[in-house]
């Protein structure tokens, strides 16, 4: 018996250090996958490399591609993960990242030892490729959120909220890879080795993915959850009990359009910003140190920043129905917020931003907009529809930023190109002058949605 007894204790200790190293394994792959996932945000620090081969249109095309491509399988991608785990989801994440990115090196290998720039195709090729990179991010990003969320069912909140963090890293790190080790012979901050640059994502972020496949498992000793994981987690302790809506229920709320609109007009311009910052910076007089890269990594750290700080400063003054503490604000006041900050930005860029060294002013104002919306938005829903079904209707609020940015993007590439010679890259803030002002515009809009949110759920939020 007591040999028994030994041998059930060896046994346990040595299940239970592999478990210590498997959970260890899958943190490491949790964060490499999560830092990988940002990849199609650094296309601003390629656009200039182009700009002299692909019209303003071509461009903005190719990074909607990538951005947008985010959106509309996000459903399916919730819901494979759920039913088969992280690991697959790393697996097709590999996949998508490897062709897309090993086969743009080689479009734009073409494109660049073309003398007559880029054809259709080739661009229409480089949107194709974009959007499974785009793809590839989804898959990326809920590998890493779900194998975050149950391995530590006990944290959800900081494990998920880590994901978030580390996502709005992404482009930080991977701009700063890209240029310490794939700068232009010229030394030129505006020009990257676009092949070598995208050869090497090709296979870091494949590699990457590929193990995570073999490590992201979840512990035996993690409870299962009940619901879906997703970047809602975070925001819904102590949710309130409100009765779930069927979808189509949505469609005959007003305050769900109301929402909708907000959201279109304020994550619309926000994400534009993102894929064309490399060539408003490029519309600019040069000063050292206010590279398209600068103006990335300015704008990954604002965005990153703000989620940590902005959580923790709706939790403070608004806290979750149900919790015992005061509340001061009504959440609403948090979607209102963002739109006057954004307004704010955007005006001083239109009539204010003359050279580079100002553009920060855009950068860290964009950063601070896009994660203040986007960390307060879940709660908002939970709050607003149930958490029953917070996870679908996040999904289906998820094509207001897609819809917004399509719609700003094509009204600066339009702007851009119309006021662009033939051939030659636009100079000056005249290029885009009018699409901000529009967009200031549009913040005034929003903001008058969101008073109507604050007075029509005072009661809910």
């Amino acid at each position: 018996h007591m040999g028994l007894r030994v041998a059930h204790s060896s046994c346990s200790a040595t299940a239970s250090t592999m478990s210590s190293v498997s959970q260890v394994a899958a943190c490491v792959s949790i964060v490499a996958n999560v830092l990988c996932a940002g990849t199609v945000f650094i296309f601003p620090i390629l656009s200039p490399s182009l700009a002299h081969k692909l019209t303003q249109p071509q461009l903005t095309s190719i990074v909607l591609a990538g951005i947008a491509g985010q959106y509309p399988c996000t459903p399916f991608v919730g819901r494979l993960v759920d039913q088969r785990g992280p690991r697959l989801s790393s697996l097709i994440a590999s996949v998508l990242f490897f062709a897309s990115f090993g086969l743009s090196a080689v479009e734009f290998q073409r494109i660049l030892e073309s003398p007559s720039g880029a054809s259709s195709t080739s661009a229409y090729v480089l949107v194709l490729l974009f959007a499974c990179g785009g793809f590839g991010t989804v898959f990326s990003y809920f590998s890493s959120l779900f194998a975050a969320t149950r391995n530590f069912p006990a944290y959800p909140g900081t494990a998920s909220g880590a994901v978030m963090a580390l996502f709005g890293l992404s482009p930080l790190v991977l701009t700063s890879i890209a240029t310490h080790f794939f700068a232009d012979e010229t030394g030129s901050p505006d020009s990257l080795q676009l092949v070598s640059l995208m050869k090497f994502l090709a296979i870091f972020t494949g590699v990457v993915h590929a193990v995570g496949f073999f490590s992201l498992k979840i512990s035996n000793t993690a409870p299962v959850q009940t619901e879906d994981p997703d970047e809602t987690t975070s925001l819904l302790a102590n949710p309130p009990k409100v009765v779930a809506v069927n979808w189509t229920d949505l469609f005959h709320d007003r305050y769900f359009w109301f929402l909708f609109a907000l959201c279109v007009l304020i994550l619309g311009p926000c994400e534009m910003v993102m894929s064309n910052v490399g060539t408003i910076a490029l519309s600019l007089p040069a000063t050292s140190g206010s590279s398209p890269a600068t103006q990335v990594q300015t704008l990954a750290t604002a965005n990153t920043l703000t989620r940590i700080i902005y959580g923790s400063l709706v939790d403070l003054l608004s806290p979750a129905a149900g919790s015992s503490r005061k509340q001061y604000l009504s959440r609403a006041c948090f979607l209102i917020a963002p739109s006057v900050i954004f307004c704010v930005t955007l005006l001083f860029t239109a009539i204010g931003i003359r050279s580079r060294d100002d553009l920060w002013v855009l950068s860290v104002g964009t950063g601070i907009v896009y994660g203040a919306t986007f960390t307060v938005l879940p709660s908002i829903i939970g709050a607003a529809w149930g958490p029953q079904n917070v996870g679908r209707n996040y999904g289906i609020i998820s094509y207001a930023p897609l819809l917004g940015t399509t719609l700003f993007s094509y009204l600066y590439a339009f702007d851009v190109s119309s006021h662009a010679a033939d051939g030659q890259v636009c100079t000056g803030s005249i290029c885009w002058e009018l699409t901000f002002i529009i967009s200031t515009c549009a913040q005034l809009l929003a903001f008058c949605f969101g008073l109507g949110l604050l007075h029509g759920w005072k009661r809910l939020l």
